[in-house]
């Protein structure tokens, strides 16, 4: 059973972040993103996943490796320039030969996926798109459908109140080979914008559904990145696999630092005297925490370091920076820049 992961953009939105670490491998509870994705495919059966790599794959590459780690035979599709969402997936025609599934790399969910595939082939759908019911939904593709599942129209980030539907494009698409068809070659092409629409225009077998009691966020802006974290941490979410919270063998924790709600410390992280962790947090691999420092409500990436008697609250820090002694961060973002 095939599925590709799209991975080949520029992760702008969470700039910056990721100037020097793409989005496909942002860490969500000390696991990156595309790792749980993976696990999420394998869990219903997925074990031949394709990737398209291009801002700075080959430290996706070193991430993921041939993805058995994960439970997965990953395949990389290198592209030279990008090509858009459809214009990745036309390059790897000729490897899907039945029904196969589309997800982005940023996608956070438990959704069933085996019940969106069964839907899909019960309608005798060219093309299915897995959808999630949003309180908001002026950030996200808005999806209208007919009462058998029929996609009748689309909103692009509708205003609020003017929204006809409060059902939400996850990015999980279900897709029969027959797709190909419908994406040219050679240039750029993008799902939402071209294929989606035209499948609409002409009429063909295009549905979507519900993904009944499912989660998911797309973890692409920092503000949902901070609520993805912050459900894996309080238990909203479960990822497979992989530890949400508590401090390994391996850290080292002074006996008067204080570790108060759901924190998650990493490999060979250091927590120097008198400091204190507040949940939900995360302490990543290699982290040092200085003596007096403070870190609430805070995600701190790979190998970073917190001064003495520094102050962070509501913060991201990214990999490998250093925050000096004393400093005091609130509802920051920072990280080093090329």
């Amino acid at each position: 059973m095939k599925a590709m992961i799209l991975a080949g953009g520029m992760s702008t939105r969470l700039y910056p972040l990721t100037k020097q670490v793409p989005k496909p491998i942002v860490p969500v509870a000390g696991e990156a993103i595309s790792g749980h994705v993976m696990r999420w495919l394998t869990s219903f059966g997925y074990d031949e996943v394709a990737i398209n790599v291009f801002y700075l794959a080959e430290l996706v590459e070193r991430t993921f490796g041939d993805g058995s780690r994960f439970g997965v035979k990953l395949h990389y599709l290198h592209e030279r320039e990008l090509t858009g969402s459809a214009g990745a997936l036309k390059q790897m025609e000729g490897w899907f030969d039945s029904t196969f599934v589309v997800v982005g790399c940023d996608d956070l969910t438990d959704a069933d996926l085996g019940s969106l595939v069964r839907f899909h082939k019960a309608r005798g759908a060219l093309a299915t798109i897995g959808l999630v019911e949003a309180e908001e939904v002026d950030q996200y593709g808005v999806v209208i459908l007919d009462d058998d599942g029929r996609i009748t129209g689309f909103q692009e980030k509708p205003a609020k109140g003017t929204e006809r539907s409060k059902l939400a494009n996850t990015g999980i698409y279900v897709f029969e080979p027959a797709i190909f068809e419908r994406i040219p070659a050679g240039t750029f092409y993008d799902f939402g914008k071209q294929v989606f629409p035209e499948l609409l225009r002409d009429g063909l077998p295009f549905y979507a559904v519900k993904l009944e009691g499912a989660y998911w966020r797309d973890i692409g802006t920092p503000d949902e990145y901070r609520r993805a974290t912050d459900d894996v941490l309080c238990g909203r979410v479960e990822i497979r696999g992989a530890r949400a919270t508590g401090v390994p063998k391996s850290a080292s924790v002074a006996s008067d630092a204080r570790i108060e709600g759901p924190v998650r410390v990493g490999e060979g992280a250091q927590i120097a005297s008198a400091a204190r962790i507040v949940g939900p947090s995360v302490i990543g691999d290699g982290v040092r925490v200085g003596e007096g420092a403070t870190v609430e409500r805070t995600i701190v990436w790979n190998g970073s370091m917190i001064g003495a008697r520094a102050t962070l609250r509501d913060t991201i820090v990214g990999e490998h920076y250093a925050v000096a002694d004393g400093a005091i961060l609130d509802g920051e973002i920072v990280a080093n820049e090329p």
